[in-house]
């Protein structure tokens, strides 16, 4: 039986005060441990990929890894990933950037993408939209075609879209608050 929107959005979890007290958590555990639900999730993504023509799914470092991955299989296509600073063996370039509760350093392999090429973003959640603007920032860097950005999960309220912007965005489950 196949899958719908609502169906992810049923069975994603929300946990409130974690990691700390006020945050309610979208937890898409649910979506990894059930076979059918992970695999309608990644067939949704492909589905927002119609009509593009990427030579690359980009991952963000963690769970964008697992979505990516599997979403570049099922489109025939190669994988990045963008990783925490110091987790890439060959020669990278890197970003920092801030997050709610802190900063970060992001990596990608210096040789991974070709200029001009054309890619895709993907991640678990947009929130703030902090960790998908500094993979856009490396993939100028590298001068790379971005598609979209494209997530799982989007958290409407804090306006991560805008941090992105002109990107095109796209999202299976959003939530307004």
């Amino acid at each position: 039986m196949s899958k719908t929107v609502t169906d992810l959005k049923k069975a994603i979890r929300s946990i409130p005060d974690f990691p700390k007290p006020g945050i309610l958590f979208r937890d898409i555990s649910p979506l990894l441990e059930d076979a059918v639900l992970f695999s309608a999730t990644i067939d949704l993504l492909a589905e927002k990929c119609e009509g593009a023509t990427p030579s690359k799914i980009i991952g963000l470092d963690a769970r964008g890894f697992i979505f990516g991955a599997a979403l570049a299989y099922k489109l025939g296509v190669g994988f990045v990933p963008v990783r925490k600073k110091g987790k890439l063996p060959s020669a990278t370039i890197s970003h920092s950037y801030d997050l709610e509760y802190g900063s970060a350093e992001f990596e990608i392999h210096s040789d991974s993408i070709h200029r001009g090429e054309s890619v895709i973003v993907v991640d678990d959640l947009l929130a703030t939209g902090g960790t998908a603007a500094a993979a856009l920032h490396l993939l100028e860097q590298l001068g790379a075609h971005v598609l979209q950005v494209l997530v799982v999960i989007e958290l409407e309220f804090l306006q991560g879209r805008a941090a992105l912007a002109p990107a095109t965005v796209n999202s299976l489950v959003s939530y307004d608050g």
